[in-house]
């Protein structure tokens, strides 16, 4: 009698077992142990972040009285409108300041995408005489302190007539996002195959409609990185409006908040400073919200040259 050995299987889907790989418990309690330590590590340092704005928004809505007791307490009393209220009122109104605040980011981020696509595109795509010469100089505004310039470009807006104007104010925070807007974008464009671009000028297409349709669609992530890099710069800028804006119905939310700081004798009114601080966070966090899918893929492809 002949002892019958089994053979494996060959039939087709089959798959011959392979022993799992054990890890060793060491191994296990040591990642355990890293894991859980990065973890806490980042729950503490998004409380520390997070603590001021929640602290800020707690405070907003205690009545001004308490807002302002010293030593302060960290649980309302009673819940308040009254802080919001004082805000709508302090100067020239909240409208005009949040009105001037939104017109300047909107004139910012328009102009700033418009003009790095087009130069990131044109860096990218095209030759012509001196052009690494202009784009090191454009990266040479970076090496310039912001505020040594300022006074400059004051007397220069005031030639232009563009002094105390939201639009020119515009203007001067454009070029400062210049820079690192149109790298970005230069480098977005050329890691995109030009072979796409050469398919549709085949097809009839000219170098405009090769840009709008071909190769803008796909920079989308870094024209999204762009202008919410535009956005929170201009909105969160105080002093460039500091110095080129000298009357009331000018001013941004950021020159609000530092009049009501300092009020009349030296007074703060930390009720309605922490209730504009609010209105002024808002916006900011929902246009990084509606972006942030963008942020990452944006910078990533703005880094990276295929």
């Amino acid at each position: 009698m002949t002892d019958t050995v089994a053979k494996p299987s060959t039939r087709r889907g089959s798959k011959a077992s392979t022993p799992s790989r054990v890890i060793p418990a060491a191994v296990r309690v040591r990642r355990g142990v890293a894991t859980t330590a990065f973890h806490g590590v980042a729950i503490a340092l998004a409380g520390i972040f997070l603590a001021p704005l929640l602290l800020a928004l707690v405070n907003s809505f205690k009545s001004p009285e308490e807002a302002n007791r010293q030593p302060p307490t960290f649980i309302p009393e009673s819940f308040s409108l009254g802080n919001y209220e004082k805000l709508a009122t302090f100067g020239e109104g909240l409208g005009v300041y949040l009105w001037n605040s939104v017109a300047l980011s909107l004139v910012s981020v328009l102009g700033t995408v418009v003009i790095t696509v087009l130069a990131g595109y044109g860096f990218a795509r095209f030759n012509f005489p001196g052009k690494n010469i202009l784009f090191v100089s454009t990266l040479a505004i970076l090496m310039v302190p912001y505020a040594t310039i300022l006074l400059p470009l004051y007397l220069v807006m005031g030639w232009m007539g563009l002094q105390n104007s939201i639009f020119g104010l515009a203007l001067v925070l454009i070029m400062f996002q210049l820079p690192f807007s149109i790298f970005l974008m230069r480098n977005s464009f050329e890691s995109i195959p030009r072979e796409l671009e050469e398919a549709a000028l085949v097809d009839g297409a000219g170098p405009v409609k090769a840009l709008r349709y071909i190769s803008l669609p796909l920079v989308a992530p870094a024209v999204a990185t762009v202008a919410l890099f535009a956005f929170i710069a201009s909105w969160n800028e105080f002093l460039a409006p500091l110095i080129f804006l000298n009357s009331g119905d000018q001013y941004t939310l950021p020159i609000m908040l530092v009049n009501i700081r300092s009020n009349a004798y030296g007074v703060v009114d930390y009720g309605a400073m922490q209730a504009g601080i609010v209105i002024a966070i808002v916006p900011t966090l929902i246009v990084y919200l509606l972006l942030q899918r963008y942020y990452v893929a944006g910078l990533t492809n703005g880094a990276l040259r295929g």
